[in-house]
C-alpha cells in the first residue's frame, strides 16, 4: 500500500482519521487556552508548562494498570466513551473561579484515560490497515496532527486574543463532542482482539514480555526520551513568548508536518531504516540556539527545523511492529504513547522548574542538550551489543530480508 488514495478507501479508515483529527485540534486549541490562562492567573512558567502537558505525567499510571484493556475492550465504544469524558472534562475547567487544583485535579483524570486511548485507537488501525500499510497510514495520522496544531495554535492563539481563554475551552470541548459522534457513527462495531478480563496483573505481565526483550526495549526508550525532553523545550514557548507562543508552536507544527511528508512517503524503507538517529539529532540540536534568545522570527524558523526530526518515531514505531506479535500491538502501541507521553510530562516540569531558576532561553536549551546527550548514549548502549540503538537490529532485519530474497 504505497498511496493515499488506497488508504482512504480502506474502510473505517477514514472515519478513525477523521475522529482523530477533531481530537487532536481540540487539545491543540484546549491546551494553548488552559497554558495561557494559568500564566495569566500565576505568571508561573512551571505551572503553566504543566498545565499543557502535565496530563501525560498520569499516562505512567495508565501504563501501570489499564493498558491490558487496549486489546480487550470493543474499540468503538472505547473510544467515544473517551472522547465524550474529554469533552465534559474541558468543558468543566472552563468554569469561571475554577481552582488551579481542581483544574489539575480534572487533568489527571484525562491523562490516566488517554492512556487506554492510544493503545485502542492505534491497535484499531492496526488492525484495520494491511501491515505494510501501517507505516504510511501512521504517517497520514502524524501528517494530519501537524496541520491540526498548526490550525489549532493559529486558531487558538487569535481566540485567546480577540475572545478569551475560557472560549477557547469551551470550542475545545465542542471539538471533542463532534469526535465522539464521528467515532460513533462511523466506525462499525469490533469485538476486542484478546478475550478474557483486562486486570492490573495482567497490564504488569505483558509490561514485562514487551520490556524482557532487548532490541523492543531499547527501541522504547529510544522512542521515549529524546523526543520527551525536546517536548520540555515546547512547554516554555509560553513563558519564552507570551504573545507569539502560538506562532512557535504552529512552526513547530509545521516542521513535524514536513518531517512525516517526507519519512512516510517518499524515503524508501532500506534508507528509512538508517534515519533514526539523524532525525533524532536534528529534532535536539537547532534548539541549542534558544541559549542566545533568540528573536521571534528567528526561533520561529529554528523550532520548524528542528521538529522536522519527529518524523524519526515513524521509523522507531515501524521497527517497534516488526518485533511485536500482532494480538499484542494495541498494548504495545499503548505502552509505547504512555511512556512517551509520561516523559513529555516530566520533561515539561523539569523544563518548567529549570526556567524558574535561570531564564525559559537557557532552560531551552539545556534540554535540547539532554536530547542530543541521550541519543548518543543510546548508540552507545546499541554498539556494545553489536545493533543499532535507536532502531534496534534495524540493519539486520534488512541484511536478513535480503538473503532470504
Amino acid at each position: 500500500m504505497r498511496s493515499y488514495s488506497a488508504l482512504f478507501r480502506t474502510p473505517e479508515f477514514t472515519p478513525l482519521f477523521l475522529s482523530t483529527a477533531l481530537r487532536s485540534a481540540a487539545s491543540t486549541i484546549g491546551g494553548l487556552a488552559l497554558a495561557t490562562l494559568t500564566y495569566r492567573a500565576t505568571g508561573s512558567p512551571l505551572l503553566s508548562a504543566l498545565s499543557m502537558f502535565g496530563p501525560q505525567l498520569a499516562q505512567v499510571v495508565g501504563a501501570t494498570t489499564l493498558l491490558s484493556a487496549s486489546d480487550r475492550l470493543p474499540p468503538r465504544a472505547t473510544l467515544t466513551g473517551i472522547a465524550l469524558a474529554f469533552a465534559l472534562g474541558t468543558a468543566a475547567m472552563a468554569t469561571p473561579g475554577l481552582p488551579i487544583g481542581v483544574v489539575f485535579a480534572l487533568l489527571f483524570v484525562l491523562g490516566l484515560i488517554a492512556s487506554l486511548g492510544a493503545g485502542v485507537g492505534w491497535g484499531l488501525l492496526n488492525e484495520i490497515l494491511a501491515k505494510e500499510g501501517y507505516l504510511l497510514g501512521r504517517s497520514v495520522f502524524n501528517m494530519s496532527n501537524g496541520l491540526m496544531q498548526i490550525a489549532g495554535f493559529a486558531t487558538g492563539g487569535i481566540m485567546v486574543a480577540t475572545l478569551s481563554p475560557r472560549t477557547t475551552l469551551l470550542t475545545s470541548a465542542a471539538l471533542y463532542l463532534t469526535g465522539a459522534l464521528t467515532t460513533r457513527l462511523g466506525l462499525t462495531r469490533r469485538p476486542p482482539r484478546l478475550s478474557g478480563r483486562p486486570s492490573i496483573a495482567q497490564t504488569w505481565r505483558t509490561n514485562a514480555q514487551l520490556w524482557s526483550d532487548r532490541p523492543r526495549r531499547l527501541t522504547y526508550l529510544g522512542l521515549w526520551i529524546p523526543n520527551g525532553l525536546v517536548i520540555g523545550v515546547e512547554s516554555l514557548y509560553v513563558s519564552y513568548a507570551p504573545d507569539s507562543a502560538g506562532t512557535l508552536f504552529a512552526c513547530a507544527a509545521l516542521g513535524m508536518l514536513i518531517g512525516d511528508v517526507t519519512i512516510g512517503r517518499f524515503v524508501p524503507p532500506r534508507v528509512r531504516a538508517q534515519l533514526a538517529v539523524p532525525l533524532l539529532l536534528l529534532l535536539a540540536v537547532p534548539n541549542l540556539l534558544f541559549a542566545l534568545e533568540p528573536g521571534v522570527w528567528v526561533a520561529a524558523v529554528t523550532v520548524c527545523l528542528a521538529s522536522v526530526g519527529y518524523g524519526a518515531s515513524l521509523v522507531q514505531q515501524e521497527r517497534l511492529m516488526s518485533l511485536t506479535p500482532p494480538e499484542l500491538s494495541g498494548h504495545a502501541l499503548g505502552l509505547h504513547s504512555a511512556g512517551m507521553l509520561t516523559m513529555q510530562g516530566v520533561s515539561a516540569a523539569l523544563a518548567g522548574t529549570l526556567a524558574q531558576l535561570i531564564t525559559p532561553g537557557a532552560a531551552m536549551a539545556l534540554m535540547a542538550a539532554g536530547s542530543v546527550c541521550v541519543t548518543v548514549a543510546l548508540v552507545g548502549a546499541g554498539r556494545r551489543t553489536g545493533r543499532g540503538a535507536v532502531v534496534p537490529g534495524a540493519d539486520d532485519e534488512l541484511r536478513t530480508a535480503e538473503t532470504r530474497g
